[in-house]
C-alpha cells in the first residue's frame, strides 16, 4: 500500500507532471565512508549529548506518542509544553538526514549509526500530507533517508511494527 505522496510528488501533481525519482533519488550514493564521514558521525553524537538536546530528544521519544491529527498540531502551538523539543529535536534531524541526501556523508553509514531521527518521522507518518500542507518541505529529508536507504528502510520497518505493539500502552500526548 502507497503512503501519503512525498513533497516532490505533491509539487509535480501540482504541475501536472509525473515526479520521477532521480537516478540519485532511487539509491543512496554507494560510496565507501571516508574518514571525513567518521569524522562528522562523531560530531552529530557530541551535538546529541548536549543537555538541552539530550532533554528534548527524551521528550519527543518518550512523551510524544500522536494519536491524530489534532495531537500534531497541538505540538506545534508555540505555547506547547514540548513545541521547543519538537522543533529542535525535528531540524535537527532534517539536518542530519539532508547531509546524507545531499550526498555530505554516505547515506547508508550516517543512518547506520543515526537512525534515531526517524522515530520521530515514523511518528508523524500517517499526518505527513496534512503538515505538509501548510509546511510543504516537512521531514523530507527524514523521508529520502527512510525511501532510498536500505538501513533507514529497515529502521522504518521495524519501527511500525513496534508502533502498532506498543501505541496502545503509551499515556496520550499533553495537548
Amino acid at each position: 500500500v502507497a503512503g501519503p505522496p512525498t513533497a516532490r510528488e505533491t509539487t509535480m501533481a501540482k504541475k501536472g507532471k509525473k515526479a520521477k525519482k532521480s537516478r540519485s533519488a532511487r539509491r543512496a550514493s554507494g560510496r565507501k565512508p571516508t574518514h571525513a564521514d567518521a569524522e562528522l558521525m562523531l560530531k552529530l553524537y557530541d551535538l546529541r549529548r548536549e543537555a538541552v538536546m539530550r532533554q528534548s530528544r527524551d521528550a519527543i521519544t518518550f512523551g510524544f506518542w500522536p494519536r491524530s491529527w489534532d495531537d500534531v498540531v497541538a505540538i506545534q502551538d508555540l505555547q506547547h509544553p514540548m513545541n521547543a523539543a519538537f522543533r529542535q529535536v525535528g531540524s535537527y534531524w532534517e539536518m542530519v538526514y539532508g547531509l546524507a541526501r545531499k550526498g555530505i556523508a554516505e547515506p547508508e553509514f550516517l543512518v547506520e549509526n543515526n537512525g534515531e531521527g526517524l522515530l520521530l518521522y515514523c511518528k508523524l507518518q500517517p499526518w505527513l500530507h496534512l503538515l505538509r500542507q501548510d509546511h510543504p518541505t516537512s521531514f523530507q529529508h527524514s523521508e529520502w533517508v527512510a525511501e532510498n536507504t536500505e538501513t533507514g528502510g529497515n529502521y522504518v520497518s521495524m519501527m511500525k511494527e513496534r508502533f502498532a505493539e506498543q501505541l496502545p500502552a503509551q499515556a496520550p500526548v499533553e495537548v
